[in-house]
């Protein structure tokens, strides 16, 4: 027969207990009284029953691991048993040897029969698994700690609520037990992390064994040529990494993520040494404007990873599976997590099987990594020597300057700047105060000669900007700009002449200057200007080509979509491919009252020509029906103020 026990009552606040059970399992206890220390006091007398035999209730570690628990949760990766585990002083839960429980004398409890053998048997192997937990937990094996909690929860679940109020309330103090059993193994998860003791544990299965065949075979010579880079940037993230209180093995993340290349792009347009999403950067401080992107900045991005990493471990607790959301975002990990049967604590070898396979496969070769760099003779690799980590200082620089110009007066190779400062996204600093990294002693010499180095104009460029629309592919927008697909793809760095999506902006490339209505240039050629008798437009016809709207040939024609519609008896803006219309052209010499109607000429922009005739830039764009991102063509006829 089963030993009948009774827990000590534990002190704890009503409101704690419900949070406690509502975090960790999801369940609403039983309500119940918490008593006083002096109503609580049980008096336990002398059993009655004979003495149980002491191995029905103990549950040795060679009888878990034969459990069923054991069966359903597969392979499971164990801490090293020799690993202190930080953790609070709670009194293990131990057995009374053979005392069964006396009735208070005050107590108004009915006199129930005897209690049920299996009610007080699934509660005695409850208890034997409680112990087996902080069995599990004293050794430093924190999963097969949790896997006993787990079966304990599961067998007090079984017990019939109708039965007498002794057995729910021990139910009810064991349910208690473990909860605060769980939030201490999490709470010695989290202090590993802080970096008292080694965070994340050198798994050897079957996945990790692949990805170490992986490295020393087809991906040796990336991770040599990786190794060899990770030493201009190391140092750097290991002191930080220790500054945050994380575990310094993830400085070896990035030989995953990018090579320890600054400017890795990845197909998901992810881009860096730490592979920022531009959404998930900006999020954790990160700037990209058309001068900055502070992705490829490898301080402020390691910055930004920290941060990111730590937010990852307080909402999963492991290592692993925070690897595993950092590759494909704690949304998709979370709702893989939710499909498990136990959702606390959830070890990444049981969600491995339903991660995405580029995801799964990321942590066994980040393991492998860290086997290599721990052994690297056991598996056959000879380490290079690392590059070395180049000193600089930072001059806050307020002028915009060329880096070329620039590298010219300080005696610096305008490819070291380039390399010392890699978040810039254009061959000169910024418009506004920025933050530049010049090689050590550099920095006074810059500021000695920065009052000579010119200022820096951007120049006109000579492409223009295509938001791709739906339906339109490379060919079609290459005979709308009448350059080539392989300029286009030249020019975008793009590597499939099929693949581009709907909202991207793409700069095409031209043998005409087209401006947009925001350009302005220092200068640009002269323009003439057209002041003869008005003439009766002329009328010609247009082929509709596709992507074409009444609103676009209105403007390119400098007339109207009524006008039009009106030319050619239309009845709504509808157009089909092909179609001719009659469009009222105005020559270059037309004019209306108070205007004069001007030919663009190559190298024109709407701010060049408003500012030839002494107009502002919004009056210009208003008598011609332009917006600032209107583009103009050359041979195109605009309205102007006479001079």
């Amino acid at each position: 027969m089963g030993t009948h026990f009774k827990l000590s009552s534990i002190k704890i606040e009503l409101a704690f207990i419900i949070s406690v059970l509502l975090a960790f399992t999801g369940c609403v206890t039983d309500s119940y009284q918490v008593k006083s220390e002096e109503q609580s006091a049980v008096e336990q007398t002398p059993a009655e029953s004979p003495s149980p035999d002491p191995q029905s209730t103990e549950v040795s570690k060679e009888a878990y691991e034969s459990s069923p628990i054991k069966e359903e949760k597969g392979s499971i990766a164990h801490v090293t048993p020799e690993k202190q585990i930080s953790r609070s002083t709670t009194p293990v839960i131990k057995e009374p040897a053979s005392r069964p429980l006396k009735k208070k004398a005050s107590s108004s409890i009915p006199n129930y029969k005897k209690t049920d053998k299996s009610a007080q048997d699934l509660l005695d192997s409850a208890l034997a698994f409680c112990n087996a937990s902080n069995d599990f937990w004293e050794r430093g094996d924190l999963d097969n700690a949790v896997d006993a909690l787990d079966e304990a929860y599961s067998l007090i679940l079984q017990i019939n609520p109708d039965e007498p109020p002794e057995i729910l309330q021990q139910r009810d103090d064991l349910r208690i037990t473990i909860s605060k059993r769980i939030m201490q193994v999490y709470s010695s998860r989290y202090t590993v992390v802080n970096g008292y003791h080694k965070a994340i544990p050198l798994d050897m299965n079957r996945h990790v064994k692949k990805a170490l065949n992986l490295l020393k075979g087809k991906h040796r010579k990336f991770f040599l040529s990786a190794y060899r880079r990770s030493g201009k940037y190391r140092p750097a993230i290991v002191k930080a990494l220790k500054e945050a209180g994380l575990p310094e093995e993830l400085s070896w993340l990035p030989l995953i993520e990018s090579g320890f290349k600054v400017k890795a792009l990845s197909r998901a347009r992810a881009l860096g040494m730490w592979q920022f999403i531009a959404s998930t950067g900006y999020k954790y401080g990160l700037k990209r404007d058309r001068w900055v992107d502070e992705r490829m900045d490898p301080a402020k991005s390691t910055a930004a990873a920290i941060a990111y990493l730590k937010d990852l471990h307080q909402i999963f607790g492991d290592w692993d599976t925070v690897l595993a959301a950092y590759n494909c975002g704690e949304g998709r990990v979370l709702r893989v997590i939710k499909t498990q049967r136990v959702n606390y604590l959830d070890h990444f070898w049981d969600l491995y099987g339903k991660l995405p396979a580029e995801t799964a496969f990321y942590v066994p070769k980040f393991l492998a990594v860290l086997h290599i760099i721990n052994d690297p003779k056991a598996y056959g690799f000879t380490l290079p020597p690392v590059d070395k980590e180049i000193g600089t200082e930072t001059v806050t620089m307020h002028k915009q300057v060329s880096l070329k110009t620039m590298a010219k007066h300080i005696g610096v190779s305008y490819e070291v700047l380039r390399e010392l400062n890699p978040a810039l996204r254009r061959n000169s600093t910024p418009p506004r105060p920025y933050a530049f990294r010049v090689p050590m002693g550099k920095g006074p010499t810059l500021l000695a000669e920065l009052d000579k180095i010119p200022q820096w104009r951007p120049p006109i460029p000579t492409y223009v900007t295509h938001r791709v629309r739906r339906g339109e592919t490379l060919s079609t927008i290459a005979r709308k700009y009448r350059t080539s697909v392989k300029a286009i793809m030249a020019r975008n760095h793009l590597r499939s002449r099929s693949y581009i999506k709907t909202g991207w902006k793409l700069k095409i490339p031209t043998r005409v200057r087209y401006a947009s209505a925001g350009q302005s240039a220092a200068s640009h050629p002269s323009s003439k200007r057209v002041n003869k008798p008005p003439k009766k437009p002329a009328l010609s016809k247009y082929r509709v080509r596709k992507g074409d709207s009444l609103w676009k040939i209105a403007n390119r024609f400098n007339t109207t979509t009524k006008a039009i519609q009106s030319l050619n008896g239309l009845h709504n803006s509808r157009l089909s491919i092909g179609q001719v219309l009659v469009i009222s052209k105005p020559s270059a010499a037309y004019s209306v009252t108070g205007t004069e109607m001007y030919r663009v000429r190559k190298g024109d922009s709407p701010y060049i020509i408003a500012q030839k005739h002494q107009m502002d830039l919004a009056e210009f764009l208003r008598m011609n029906r332009l917006t600032p991102r209107s583009t103009i063509f050359p041979g195109q006829t605009l309205s102007v103020k006479p001079r």
